[in-house]
């Protein structure tokens, strides 16, 4: 039941977000004529495998936490030179290696990957808009919580938000996306209280809510949507809205995540909110049980925020991601030719072992909070 609930929705998730990242390296490098030798969906023992026309061997192995995709010339499928190797090469089959090719070509290359997770992302949320549409809330007050920030501040059941620090909410989850993400901010509301605006200062408080992932730390007012029927519509999208929305959405996961790695910078988070494999697996579990009882929405939306998160991940400047390698290609377009082998080995050492940190860390923080759930919250 364990394996059913959790395992094979996990695979499933990280497994389709991964294919679309590697298929983005892949295609782009087979148009710059870059001979692909491996296409892997995870790491280790093979499973199963077919060589193509082409010469590229597809595979399916074993430990299902990430792959690859390995060009020609390539010491390993993190797209390591092998300079000894691509040296000793014939001219024609130099010329196929990864890298033989132009630094823009290399850069496209590289940044594909990244791009077809944004892309599957958008294609997710705008199939969604547009099969879906979505129940929208408008931004009128329907409780207030008693001790909260909000009561604080003055807000009373009724009152309507037009605006915040001057940008207009057409909708209550636009005001719950502002707030969520200026904990410790003030924020100037203008809402609509009878027939006249108020003007009201508040500053969202702190809270640790809990979500899929376990507790996590956002901005919150405490104050309450409105469930009158008047307030609750129905809104159904075409194409081009669709599109327009899921853009939208996709933005607003991107914000939200550079928003929390900057407090995380700065001080203002908790490290202890990210997540690991077995984080992603607790929530797959979940989303595919909410998916069975109401239909696959949930499950989708998690593998296009999952999606982005792997795309903004790698675009981070860590030697090995894709961001460390755009980065070493800006330096060689700069100065005109690339760092020494030396200086991209040692590079390369340095970023395996930033990411090594960082899967144990988020490992850590999942099994603590598998074992707080376990055991009730106690200490």
């Amino acid at each position: 039941m364990t394996f059913a609930t959790y395992v094979i929705p996990f695979v499933v998730v990280l497994s389709v977000v991964v294919f679309i990242h590697e298929y983005g390296h892949f295609i782009v490098g087979r148009w710059c004529g870059v001979q692909v030798d491996a296409f892997s969906i995870g790491f280790g023992p093979e499973l199963w495998a077919r060589i193509d026309r082409h010469g590229t061997r597809w595979r399916i192995a074993a430990i299902p936490l990430g792959g690859y995709v390995k060009f020609h010339g390539d010491a390993n499928g993190a797209s390591v030179p092998d300079p000894d190797a691509v040296e000793a090469m014939p001219a024609a089959e130099r010329a196929v290696t990864f890298a033989a090719q132009a630094v823009w070509k290399r850069a496209a290359i590289v940044f594909a990957g990244p791009f077809a997770n944004f892309l599957l992302a958008i294609a997710i949320f705008a199939g969604m808009f547009a099969y879906y549409g979505r129940t929208v809330l408008t931004p009128r007050i329907g409780a207030v919580v008693a001790g909260g920030a909000g009561e604080a501040a003055g807000f009373m059941p009724g009152d309507l938000v037009m605006s915040i620090d001057g940008t207009p909410i057409p909708t209550f989850s636009k005001m719950q996306e502002i707030v969520s993400v200026s904990a410790d901010a003030k924020l100037v509301f203008v809402v609509r209280r009878a027939d006249a605006e108020v003007t009201i200062p508040a500053t969202p408080a702190w809270r640790e809510v809990e979500s899929a992932a376990g507790k996590v730390r956002i901005g919150m007012l405490g104050l309450k949507a409105s469930t009158n029927a008047a307030d609750i519509h129905e809104e159904r999208f075409g194409p081009i809205a669709s599109l327009g929305m899921a853009l939208d959405e996709t933005w607003q996961v991107v914000h939200r995540t550079g928003t929390y790695v900057g407090g995380l910078i700065s001080g203002r988070e908790s490290a202890d909110q990210l997540s690991g494999p077995i984080g992603i697996a607790q929530i797959s579990g979940q989303m595919a049980q909410a998916a069975a009882k109401v239909g696959l929405a949930p499950f989708l939306n998690l593998i296009a925020i999952l999606s982005v998160s792997i795309g903004l991940l790698n675009l981070m400047p860590v030697p090995l991601l894709d961001g460390g390698h755009l980065l070493f290609f800006s330096i060689e377009a700069i100065r005109g030719r690339a760092l020494n082998e030396r200086a991209q080995e040692f590079a390369f050492r340095v970023g395996l072992a930033m990411v090594g940190v960082l899967m144990i860390f988020s490992t850590y923080n999942d099994i603590a909070r598998l074992v707080q759930r376990l055991t009730g919250g106690a200490s």
